[in-house]
């Protein structure tokens, strides 16, 4: 990688453009970068650097800081564009951080993102652009470099007084450079996996020996008392033998189950005898004692039949009476029914003559029958009068409708002559309401389209006037805001004159006797300065400077909030003015605008909302003229057809009235005389009826009586009303045969009883005890409950025990290679962290790694370091231990003068710079190979050359020169004045108020 030229532009402390030409100042192989503390030098490395990576080495790179100038104009934008070769391929990338610009319309700033770009140099096309993305261009560059920005800027860019720490540092502050540079991470995860690895299996054994010990737990919770006599398990979850002890202590609590198995059977057997003789006993004591209660019960059953006979044999002759008047039963039921038929027909025929004239009270059937015809053919003979008396009431109907229908007519006409007479002034006037109606339409649209606008204005007239105080406001505060940053910075400025005049006096105040100067690199100090009065020291700057700063970021506020509250009135200033740029109107013409716009609008709206209703009220009005033309025509038609009609009728009546005053009579109507003749017939077929019913229900009376006699006679009774007397209802009989009968049955159920031989023979016994053999064998059987319990609870645990013994077997058996696979990966994993006894050196496996790569670093130091030293130091790594801690990246000298090895802390001042620029340049080459060899074709070294006396600085650049045998340049940063007379070709950076600037020395 060579770099060819370098601009830099509102960047640290340059506060214009600066370009620097590295083709130039590498053409000598040697160049030195010098100027005055504070000037910048470091920050053409630090450019570099944010080219490359966009960021700036770790350590300046503070949270908060600001990469841009603060002598640069605000217009001018802070940029970094780096020309270089790397890979093969000529390169430009520009670089700019997010940063403040001023806003392009209006006054304050606004924040601008920061920006990449890349373009490509091509022979035939010129330079082409190759992205414009951050996230392309840094992963295109960190490709071809093949290095991270911390390993480019401990190679490249070799950092003042980092390797001198790293010469001096113990093994893990080498560890973490080393792991940085060399991203030997990988190895740190590989370190990490076997560790999770171990804790995992690690995890998985306890968990499987906790399975095994809570199954332990769960048969000595089965086994009971058996397990309290066992020995308890002292293995621990994790521990070897644990899973044997409990397979040893099941085996142990199941045998000891069995054999209680054993006994528990035997106590069942002799319980269950025991049973089987007291169950016996009690069914022998339980039959005796039924079968002498059953005997004294029959006896008192046979007692008691005794006592009820009489009344058996009473009810058995009430019942034998009651059968035979049974017979005479249908007799009476036929006298009784004609007897009640007789009185019916007697009280009917009484009704019938009473209704009859008086001389016809008396009258037989026939003469009754004979009225009844003659009236019937009078009756029928008014038939053809009564239809023509209801023709002529239908008539005298017909004439009234006819009549009413007229006068609806008549009114017909009148109302339709009235409507039709102010048709045309009603027509015109809905015309002229549906003109109006669209003309307010019309006007309501147009102040529509005025009312928007106005109500815009009206808004924005209000904005306007708020927004016009907050300008007032936001100036008073810029200004202020300007005054107290101008005094802020005046005050920053004079400090850092004051510190800068008495800085030697701060250099002196961290000398150390005997320890070179940062300087002149001289270890005496005979005369260091002292600080005057009013001397300003670092602290005190920095907190005026942080104030500037402070005072500059609330300036920029303000201004950036008095233009977004400009930009803010402005649009509403425009906004309230509308069409008329040249018109300003107030909120109150402005509000009273929008009210009579309003007003307007309403009303028009309300004219034009009548529209419909107008139309469709002529289009009804239309409608119903012609309806009232068609009404009057057909009235006029129905009106001559009702005279020909009322003509008819009245001839059609005449006819009838004259058939109808004939056949009437004395009766004031046909119909009148024929409900009169209805009447009379009905009267005499009522009468005849009624005396020949009472004629037969007298005769069947007469022979019902005849019928009783004879069968009261049959039956052995003297006279009808005897064996009346006598009967009984089929309810009253079934009671007695159910007496009877239940009589009987009790009398054969006490024979039956009397005639068991087995109650006489128990009745003959003693009285027998059956609560005493309950008694024994609720005993019998209560021990047999709980043999038989015993024995349960002794089968069901060694039930258990042996399924929990088979689980415990199982998972000891899946135990046997997890607990193999957890003893290999904690053997590895202690081999890797440098913990186990294999490990001699006790090396974790980054370390052993690292510690490779350090001897590779020391090898490729010692080449320079002898030519350095005039071959008096060579640097070897060691891996032996220091103390308690861990061997592997151990860095010491060898001095060949005295033949001895010793640690790098014993090296003087210079020979710890001298040591570390050996390192810095063989970590470099290490580096470079590790990052695919990609050749690094400009190298800085940052300061420390003024602890150096002349030949070793001659030495040392003569090193520095050989590099150019490679095609190397090398760049020099420093301030000792010595290197300006050896090294002619320089790049000065000169210090001044407005911001530093680059001046080439060639």
């Amino acid at each position: 990688m060579r770099l060819h030229r370098l601009s830099i532009t509102a960047f640290g402390p340059f506060g214009a453009t600066q370009e620097v030409d590295f083709d130039a100042l590498s053409s000598a192989g040697l160049f030195l970068l010098h100027g005055p503390t504070g000037a910048g030098k470091t920050s053409v490395l630090d450019a570099v650097c944010f080219a490359l990576y966009g960021a700036v080495p770790g350590a300046r790179q503070s949270p908060g800081a600001s990469l841009r100038s603060d002598h640069a104009p605000p217009d001018l934008s802070t940029e970094v564009q780096l020309e270089l070769t790397v890979g093969g391929r000529r390169l430009e990338v520009t670089r700019s951080p997010a940063q403040p610009r001023p806003k392009k319309r209006g006054d304050g700033f606004t924040m601008e993102k920061a920006q990449s770009r890349l373009r490509g140099y091509d022979p035939e096309r010129g330079w082409q652009a190759l992205s414009k993305s951050h996230q392309e261009v840094g992963e295109e560059l960190t490709q071809l470099i093949g290095m991270s920005r911390d390993q480019f800027c401990q190679v490249v860019l070799l950092p003042q007084g980092d390797f001198a720490r790293f010469l001096r540092a113990d093994a893990e502050a080498r560890g973490k450079l080393l792991g940085r540079l060399f991203d030997t991470r990988r190895f740190a995860a590989v370190e990490e996996r076997l560790a999770e690895l171990r804790r995992g299996a690690e995890a998985r054994v306890t968990a499987a020996d906790e399975r095994v010990l809570a199954l332990a737990q769960r048969i000595a919770q089965a086994a009971g008392p058996v397990g309290a006599e066992a020995t308890p398990i002292a293995a621990r979850p994790g521990e070897p033998g644990l899973a044997e002890a409990v397979l040893e202590w099941a085996a142990i609590a199941r045998s000891t189950a069995r054999e209680r198995l054993d006994i528990a059977h035997c106590v069942l057997s002799e319980a269950e005898d025991r049973q089987r003789v007291a169950r016996h006993a009690l069914d022998t004591e339980r039959e005796r004692a039924r079968l002498q209660e059953r005997y004294e019960e029959t006896v008192r059953r046979a007692a008691a039949l005794e006592e009820r006979r009489p009344e058996h044999d009473r009810c058995q002759e009430r019942l034998e009476r009651a059968r035979k008047a049974d017979r005479v039963a249908p007799a009476l039921d036929l006298r009784e029914e004609a007897e009640r038929a007789y009185l019916t027909a007697s009280e009917g025929l009484d009704r019938a003559r009473s209704l009859l004239p008086p001389e016809l009270s008396d009258a037989g059937t026939d003469q009754l029958a004979e009225l009844e015809r003659k009236f019937q053919q009078e009756l029928y003979a008014l038939d053809a009068a009564r239809q023509a008396e209801e023709r002529s009431a239908r008539i005298d109907g017909e004439r009234v409708r006819l009549n009413r229908e007229a006068q609806a007519d008549d009114e017909l006409i009148r109302e339709a002559d009235a409507w039709l007479a102010d048709w045309d002034i009603n027509r015109a006037a809905l015309k002229r309401r549906i003109d109006a109606s669209q003309e307010a339409a019309t006007r309501a649209e147009q102040l529509a389209g005025l009312l928007a606008p106005a109500r815009r204005r009206l808004d924005a007239a209000g904005r306007r006037d708020a927004l016009a105080t907050d300008v007032q406001q936001a100036e008073e505060r810029l200004t202020a805001a300007r005054e107290q940053e101008l005094d802020a910075r005046k005050s920053w400025l004079d400090l850092r004159e004051r510190r800068l005049r008495g800085i030697a006096a701060e250099l002196a105040a961290g000398l150390v006797t005997g320890e070179p100067c940062t300087v002149c690199g001289s270890a005496e100090h005979p005369v260091p300065a002292s600080p005057g009065d009013g001397h300003v020291d670092r602290a005190t700057e920095e907190r005026a400077l942080a104030a500037q700063r402070s005072a500059e970021e609330t300036r920029a506020r303000a201004q950036q909030q008095l233009g977004l509250v400009r930009e803010r009135h402005a649009a509403a200033a425009t906004e309230a003015r509308g069409d008329d740029a040249s018109a300003t109107s107030t909120v109150a013409e402005l509000s009273a605008l929008v009210d009579r716009l309003v007003d307007e609008h309403a009303e028009a709206h309300r004219l034009a909302a009548a529209t419909n209703p107008a139309r469709e009220a002529l289009t009804t009005a239309e409608r119903e003229h012609a309806e009232r033309l068609e009404q009057r025509q057909e009235a006029h038609s129905r009106i001559s057809a009702r005279t020909a009609a009322r003509e008819a009728l009245d001839a059609e009546q005449a006819r009838l009235e004259e058939q109808i005053a004939a056949a009437r009579g004395e009766s004031p109507s046909v119909a009148a005389h024929a409900e009169r003749l209805t009447r009379r017939v009905a009267r005499l077929a009522d009468a005849a009826e009624a005396v020949r019913a009472e004629q037969e229900t007298g005769q069947r009376r007469k022979e019902a009586d005849g019928r009783l006699s004879d069968a009261a006679f049959r039956a052995g009774f003297d006279t009808p009303e005897a064996a009346a007397a006598t009967l009984l209802d089929a309810a009253a009989q079934r009671d007695l045969q159910h007496r009877i009968d239940a009589w009987q049955a009790e009398a054969a159920a006490v024979a039956d009883r009397r005639a068991e031989r087995d109650a006489r023979e128990a009745a003959e016994q003693p009285p027998a005890r059956p609560t005493a053999a309950q008694s024994e064998f609720d005993t019998a059987e209560w021990l047999v409950r709980e043999a038989s319990s015993a024995r349960a609870a002794a089968e069901e645990r060694c039930a258990e025990l042996a399924r929990l013994s088979r689980e415990a077997a199982d998972e000891v058996r899946r135990l046997g290679p997890v607990r193999q696979e957890y003893e290999r990966i904690a053997r590895l994993a202690g081999l890797a962290a440098g913990t186990s006894a294999d490990n001699e050196r006790k090396m974790r496996l980054e370390a052993y790694v690292l510690a490779a790569r350090l001897e590779q670093v020391a090898a490729a130091a010692t080449a320079r370091l002898r030519r350095m030293s005039s071959g008096r130091y060579t640097l070897v790594h060691s891996d032996a231990r220091t103390g308690g801690r861990r061997a592997g990246l151990g860095l010491h000298v060898v001095d060949a003068w005295t033949g001895s090895e010793r640690d790098t802390a014993t090296l003087s001042g210079g020979e710890t710079f001298f040591a570390s620029l050996a390192l810095a340049l063989g970590l470099a080459d290490v580096v470079t190979e590790e990052a695919g060899g990609v050749r690094l074709d400009t190298l800085f070294i940052d300061e420390g050359f003024g602890s150096l006396d002349d030949q070793t600085l001659d030495e040392v650049l003569d090193v520095l020169d050989s590099l150019r045998e490679r095609d190397r340049s090398v760049g020099i940063v420093s301030h000792v004045a010595d290197l300006r007379r050896r090294i002619p070709v320089r790049l000065e950076v000169v210090k001044e108020r407005q911001g530093s600037s680059v001046r080439h020395r060639l």
